[in-house]
């Protein structure tokens, strides 16, 4: 599913017009994105609770060449889903 068949199937749910949805998705995921950038869980009830995680420096290997490279710290987004939705798949 892309975003825009995310956005009809919203609309039609809901009753509002395709870009009203859009406009309306599109503010979930900025608020999802702001909070996760100032390292806030955001949990939504039924679906899942996206968390910043970080991801210590570690040792690994160029897959080219084969030689020994340090991969730098990193943070990033995770995803845990809810019972409810690991429930229907």
């Amino acid at each position: 599913m892309n975003a825009s068949e995310f956005a009809k199937g919203v609309a039609a749910a809901t009753g509002m017009s395709e870009a009203e949805a859009k406009k309306a998705i599109a503010a979930v995921f900025d608020q999802i994105v702001d909070a996760a950038s100032k390292g806030e869980k955001v949990s939504i009830s039924g679906v899942g609770k996206f968390a910043v995680m970080d991801r210590p420096e570690r040792q690994g290997r160029n897959p080219g060449t084969g030689e020994a490279i340090t991969i730098a710290a990193s943070k990033g987004v995770s995803f845990t889903a809810a019972k409810g939705l690991k429930n229907k798949l």
